[in-house]
């Protein structure tokens, strides 16, 4: 699941997958509120969940372990 989300965030960004790793924040990630809304919808709509991200889920490694938590 981190894979899946780095690869959105370097596909939005168009950037290579090389350039992030999952423990790097959305911030240090270049993300600002506007893209992260943005991740949020493609994951909803790619895995048919619902997403609320905190303060707290603000990594890749972060977002897929609350992802599973959902399921």
């Amino acid at each position: 699941m981190e894979q899946k989300i780095i690869e959105i965030i370097a596909e939005y960004q168009d950037r290579p997958v090389s350039d992030y790793n999952a423990n790097q924040t959305f911030v240090e990630m270049g993300l600002d509120s506007l893209d992260l809304a943005e991740l949020v919808i493609q994951l909803e709509d790619t895995m048919n969940i619902t997403v609320d991200l905190t303060p707290q889920v603000n990594t890749p490694a972060k977002l897929a372990a609350y992802i599973a938590s959902l399921r």
